[in-house]
């Protein structure tokens, strides 16, 4: 199956993109821990086992699963005349703004990695000792620890929610809100390019535009209407232009765009880790946010394709969902139930971001013991998978996945 088409979030899941995760995740420490976005440093070995179960589940349920790395080591092997422009860039905006080094730098890659090795070793990133004498290269790298890291990791990778976004046949391409996360985009930009499966795809943004958006935000809701979160990690500006784009395109369907204004923090860092579908008129979500969840309309307006017209919508979610989503009944189902202290503690392990792959059927982690048996109670199919290390990085199995593709 080739390119894209997401229009809901429920419908089964045919394709989706995940990263496996790898080497980036040691070289985490806790001195760098809060400025690479982690809260604690999850141990490889058992994380790629939780992992590859998570991708088992999928393939059990009829899904076709593709890797990050495996489509970037695709494009490079066909297209080899675009590696050495590839390291370029990708040393360029991992803060190697010197000439000199990033030639080095980028001869060091190419002589001690190919294929897939080359591709995962961008991910991992680069330390000083490991490319021998440094004394040619600067000042700073002759006074520099071994132990410094000059190429940072991108630990967070293995949240593929996040860099793009599926939206009908096309993709919102994003900036992301935090530097450490930029630069995760470009693998997205060079399939989106030159695979033969993507090529072409409709961009409803760019990873170059000044303003912030990121997948986790963007839901989905019907073929003509998505949710989008205001959040600690999407910005006003990015959802007003993404929704430009979107309006001004004949063949895209998208022509009313919710804006979810969530709190600004941590734990709420994104709207699928507060709410997220499960049925046709089924939702999980935080109770904490019901109170404080402002939402603005927004739709064409009739001054042009730059024209937006804004307006804010005072109602419960529930008759937000209903009236958007058609749905003659909506019910939501809190996360961790009435027990508040369940409720934040669950939420906090993602007990709201499940990956629904068809109606009433979603994959959770394991750990919420007080959120899953009330899904069940709900009459949904819960497909619970291992979390103890994944769940370190602050983003559950939505989080971690990317739909490509879902019966339309």
């Amino acid at each position: 199956m080739k390119g894209i088409c997401v229009r809901n979030e429920i419908q089964p899941l045919k394709k989706v993109l995940l990263h496996r995760p790898g080497r980036e995740l040691l070289k985490l420490t806790p001195k760098r821990l809060g400025e690479l976005l982690f809260d604690d440093i999850p141990f490889l070995k058992v994380a790629q086992r939780e992992h590859d179960a998570f991708a088992a589940l999928l393939r059990e349920n009829g899904v076709e699963v593709v890797y990050l790395e495996d489509l970037m080591t695709e494009v490079l092997a066909m297209r080899p005349e675009l590696i050495r422009p590839f390291l370029l860039q990708w040393l360029s905006e991992g803060d190697i703004r010197t000439g000199l080094w990033r030639e080095k730098l980028c001869d060091y890659l190419l002589e001690n990695y190919s294929g897939k090795a080359l591709v995962e070793k961008t991910m991992e990133g680069i330390a000083l000792k490991e490319i021998g004498d440094a004394s040619a290269y600067s000042l700073q790298d002759r006074i520099a620890p071994a132990d410094d890291i000059i190429v940072d990791p991108m630990p967070n990778l293995y949240f593929t929610r996040d860099p793009f976004a599926s939206v009908g046949t096309g993709v919102l391409l994003n900036r992301m809100r935090y530097p450490t996360r930029r630069r995760e985009t470009i693998y997205a930009d060079y399939i989106f390019r030159y695979h033969p499966d993507f090529a072409g795809l409709r961009r409803y943004y760019d990873r170059t535009d000044h303003a912030s958006i990121e997948g986790g935000d963007v839901l989905n809701l019907t073929a003509d209407t998505i949710a989008v979160g205001i959040s600690q990690r999407t910005s006003p500006d990015g959802i007003e232009s993404a929704a430009r784009r979107l309006f001004s395109d004949p063949e895209a369907s998208v022509r009313t765009v919710l804006a979810f204004d969530i709190p600004s923090s941590r734990a709420f860092m994104h709207l699928d880790t507060v709410f997220t579908q499960i049925d046709t008129a089924k939702y999980i979500v935080h109770p904490a946010i019901i109170g404080p969840l402002t939402v603005y309309e927004i739709t064409p307006g009739d001054g042009g394709a730059e024209d937006l017209h804004i307006e804010r919508v005072d109602a419960k979610l529930e008759t937000i969902l209903e009236k958007y989503t058609h749905a003659e009944h909506v019910q939501l189902i809190h996360c961790g139930g009435d027990d508040m202290i369940a409720a934040a503690r669950e939420q906090w392990n993602d007990g709201s971001n499940t990956l629904c792959v068809a109606p009433g059927k979603v994959i959770v982690y394991e750990r919420n013991d007080v959120t899953n048996p009330i899904l069940r109670q709900c009459g949904v199919e819960i497909l619970e998978m291992p979390s103890a290390e994944l769940s370190r990085g602050r983003g559950g199995p939505r989080c971690m996945s990317m739909p490509l593709i879902r019966a339309d």
